[in-house]
């Protein structure tokens, strides 16, 4: 019975966005570019979970990370918004109202000189 439940987890999909979450997430990075606020961005699709991460400069980390966990959509919702520093910036169960995080906040860019 192992193989059959490891045969099934090998078939099991990764997490990832819909076509309707990417079109709202994209217009959200596209106004943050146009803004000069982003630069880059990468996605990555998990067993468990599926980001979107908005880099503002090319480094290693993410300035914020958009996450879907769809195992938390019956808890605090399947949507989190994190920051540079890991600390979450809104949570919630509908993409557009996690989204607004980015039209309440101004993010400016601060010099380290």
């Amino acid at each position: 019975m192992s193989n059959v439940t490891s045969l099934q987890r090998a078939r099991q999909p990764n997490v990832a966005f819909h076509r309707t979450e990417m079109s709202k997430i994209l217009n959200v990075y596209g106004k943050m570019v146009m803004s000069g606020q982003a630069r880059d961005y990468g996605i990555g699709m998990f067993r468990d979970h599926a980001v979107f991460a908005i880099y503002r400069r090319h480094a290693e980390a993410p300035t914020w990370r958009i996450e879907k966990t769809p195992a938390l959509r019956n808890q605090q919702g399947a949507y989190i918004v994190y920051g540079s520093q890991n600390q979450i910036l809104k949570r919630g169960h509908d993409i557009e109202q996690v989204l607004k995080v980015f039209e309440t906040r101004k993010f400016d860019i601060i010099s380290s000189n």
